[in-house]
């Protein structure tokens, strides 16, 4: 069976669609090494471990703010979580896998992660619960009491 010829779309008329992709993907990373802060400039390499942020959801309940994190894989000693200038900080690392064969495909992060959140003013920083469950770290911030309204008695 033959193929069929495909005309005016080769290196032959002029249109190079890979050389044109490399000319764009190059003046990409000339933009981006001006103006994005990592090592090197430019795009990182594929696979390479880089910074990145959790997937996470915070919820403003009645009496606290819970936040969901999702952590696959990731052992509760390697995850810290500070309170500092009213920000929560929750970072840590997922070390890459030793393997014996041939990586295809790599989507899952790997490397340092950081997420921070600033916290509003009504939280009580001391009693800040965090759970590692199933995959998903669980910090529950409570809202610091209101204080209730009650009657000042007047002496003299």
């Amino acid at each position: 069976m033959t193929l069929p010829a495909h005309r005016g779309r080769d290196s032959v008329s002029g249109w190079a669609p890979l050389r044109e992709l490399e000319e764009l993907r190059a003046r990409m990373d000339q933009l981006m090494r001006a103006t994005l802060p990592f090592p090197g400039g430019g795009f990182p390499e594929a696979g390479a471990a880089e910074a990145w942020a959790p997937p996470a959801d915070i919820e403003d309940t009645e009496d606290a703010y819970p936040m969901e994190l999702e952590l696959p894989g990731v052992d509760k000693d390697r995850i810290t979580v500070e309170i500092e200038d009213g920000e929560l900080d929750v970072h840590g690392e997922i070390k890459q896998k030793e393997r014996t064969g041939v990586l295809r495909r790599q989507t899952r992060h790997v490397g340092q992660f950081d997420h921070r959140t600033n916290l509003p003013p009504n939280v009580d920083t001391e009693h800040i619960t965090a759970e590692s469950t199933n995959g998903v770290l669980t910090v529950r911030v409570p809202k610091a009491q209101k204080a209730k309204p009650h009657c000042i008695e007047i002496t003299g």
